[in-house]
C-alpha cells in the first residue's frame, strides 16, 4: 500500500463528464479524465484490505489492490501487467462496467466513497496504449489445433484472445459487418467510442486471430475442420411487448434505434423511410435499465422534443436500500448521465396498448399497478389498479431486456460462453465466461 492513511485524507474525486449543454450535440465520449497527479492520488485511497471484497465481487477476479498500489507509486507499466493478467479488455470495462468492485469496496460500505477502481482501470489501459506497453505477440508457439469461435462480442473475443495465446489457431465468425457485439452495436458512442474496439481488433489480428464477417452458422451443421467450437452469440432476441397497436409505425425495439445510430456514425446511410430517429418526436422509453438509459441519451442527441421513461417496478430508494444490504447488489435509484440530460421518469406503470392514427403511433395507454408480496416468499404479484391514462408519444422504444436463446443438444467439443450460456448479463461477466470457456477448451483438447 503506497500511502497507508490516504483514505483518511484524500476524498473520492470522479473525473466527471462534459457539460450537458455541450455533449448532447454530438456522440463523442462524455467521460473526462483526471490528470496524472490526481489519478495517482485516487489510487492511493485503496487500503489494501486484509480481506479485499473487490476481488470477490469482480467476476474477473481483478486484483484491484495490487494495481492500485502500482498506480499510486507511478509504475504504470506494472499496473498494466497486473490488470491485464485477469482482464482481456480493460478499455471496455473501464468505460461501461457498473463496477461491482466499487459496490463492495470497504470504503463504500463504511464511508460511501469507494475507490475509483473503474476510472483507474481505464486510465491504466489508456496509458498502456499511449506508452506502447502493449505490442503484438508474434512469437506464440502453435500447437496445430484449430478452434472456431462463433460470435465476436465480449465473450467470444475473450475466448478467442485466450485460446490464441494458448497456441490454438483461432478463427472468429461474426454475423455482423464488424466485431464487438452489443459493445459495438448496442452501446452508444458517447459511452464508448468504437475506435476503442477497432484498436483492440487490430491487435488481435496482428497476433494471428482470423476474423470473418457476415458469417452465420447453423448449429446443426457446424463448419468442418475445427477441433473445438465456442458459441458466443449472445441473446439476440429482445423481449417484445405483445399488446394492441404493437404493429404501428413508431414502435421499435431499443436496438433498432441504437444499432442504426451506431452504424450511421460508422458511415452507413439509410433511406429516409428506414430511419429510426427521435428528431422532433415525443419519445416514450419502456424499461428502466441501462438500455433504456441509452435510448434516452440517443434521443436527446437526435433532437427529441421530449423523453419519458416508464418502469413497471416500484421506484427504488435513493442512497441505501435496507432490503438489499451487503453483500446483495444494492437496489437503489440509479440516475445516469442520460437522465441528467432531461427525462420524465415514472414508475409502477404497465403498458396496456398503443394508440395510432392512419397506422402511425400517437400515444400509449398505461395503467398504474401495485405489487403484492408473495406469502410464500417468491416473486410478488402484479395487481392492476384500474387507474389508466394516455401518454402522448410519436415514438415508443421497447427496452425490456433480452431472451436467452434455446440451443440444441451440442457435441462434446462445442462450448457455450457469455450471454448465450447465462442469458443477458454484464460485459464483465461475458469476458469472464469467455476466459473460463477457453480454459475448458484447452483442457478438453489436451
Amino acid at each position: 500500500m503506497g500511502i497507508p492513511r490516504a483514505f483518511l485524507t484524500v476524498p473520492r474525486k470522479d473525473a466527471g463528464h462534459r457539460p450537458v449543454e455541450e455533449r448532447i450535440h454530438d456522440f463523442s465520449e462524455m467521460e473526462q479524465t483526471l490528470n496524472t497527479k490526481d489519478r495517482q492520488a485516487q489510487a492511493s485511497r485503496c487500503m489494501d484490505c486484509g480481506v479485499p471484497f473487490c476481488h470477490w465481487a469482480c467476476p474477473l477476479g481483478n486484483k484491484q489492490p495490487e494495481w492500485n498500489d502500482a498506480l499510486c507509486k507511478g509504475d504504470w507499466e506494472l499496473a498494466y501487467k497486473l490488470l491485464s493478467k485477469t482482464n482481456d479488455f480493460p478499455e471496455f470495462t473501464g468505460r461501461i462496467c457498473p463496477a461491482l468492485c466499487e459496490k463492495s469496496c470497504v470504503l463504500n460500505l463504511t464511508m460511501g466513497e469507494a475507490v475509483t477502481c473503474r476510472e483507474n482501470e481505464c486510465a491504466i489501459i489508456e496509458r498502456a496504449f499511449q506508452e506502447s506497453y502493449i505490442v503484438p505477440d508474434k512469437n506464440i508457439r502453435r500447437n496445430g489445433k484449430k478452434v472456431l469461435v462463433i460470435g465476436a462480442g465480449p465473450a467470444g473475443l475473450a475466448a478467442a484472445n485466450q485460446l490464441n495465446h494458448k497456441g490454438f489457431l483461432v478463427t472468429v465468425y461474426e454475423k455482423n459487418e464488424a466485431a464487438g457485439g452489443l459493445v459495438r452495436f448496442g452501446i452508444p458512442n458517447f459511452k464508448l467510442s468504437k475506435s476503442v474496439i477497432d484498436r483492440r481488433i487490430r491487435l488481435m489480428t496482428e497476433e494471428g486471430i482470423v476474423f470473418e464477417y457476415n458469417k452465420t452458422v447453423d448449429y446443426a451443421q457446424l463448419p468442418e475442420g475445427y477441433d473445438a467450437y465456442v458459441i458466443a452469440t449472445g441473446t439476440p432476441q429482445a423481449r417484445d411487448l405483445k399488446v394492441e397497436g404493437r404493429e404501428l409505425k413508431g414502435v421499435y425495439f431499443a436496438l433498432e434505434m441504437l444499432s442504426q445510430q451506431n452504424r450511421i456514425l460508422a458511415g452507413v446511410s439509410y433511406p429516409p423511410d428506414e430511419l429510426v430517429t427521435a428528431k422532433n418526436k415525443r419519445v416514450l422509453v419502456i424499461g428502466g435499465g441501462d438500455t433504456g438509459s441509452d435510448c434516452i441519451g440517443t434521443s436527446h442527441r437526435q433532437g427529441a422534443l421530449s423523453v419519458t421513461q416508464i418502469e413497471i417496478m416500484p421506484k427504488p430508494p435513493e442512497g441505501h436500500n435496507p432490503a438489499t444490504p451487503w453483500p446483495y447488489w444494492p437496489q437503489i435509484l440509479k440516475t445516469t448521465t442520460s437522465h441528467e440530460e432531461g427525462c420524465d421518469r415514472r414508475w409502477l406503470l404497465n403498458t396496456n396498448r398503443f394508440i395510432g392514427k392512419d397506422g402511425v403511433l400517437t400515444g400509449a395507454e398505461v395503467e398504474e399497478v401495485e405489487w403484492i408480496p408473495n406469502p410464500d416468499g417468491g416473486r410478488p404479484t402484479m395487481n392492476p389498479t384500474g387507474k389508466k391514462e394516455i401518454i402522448e408519444c410519436d415514438m415508443a422504444l421497447l427496452a425490456m431486456g433480452f431472451l436467452k436463446q434455446q440451443l440444441p443438444e451440442l457435441p462434446e467439443n462445442v462450448f457455450v460462453a457469455g450471454d448465450a450460456a447465462s442469458g443477458a448479463s454484464l460485459v464483465v461477466r461475458a469476458i469472464a465466461s469467455g476466459r473460463d470457456v477457453a480454459n475448458k477448451v484447452e483442457k478438453f483438447l489436451k
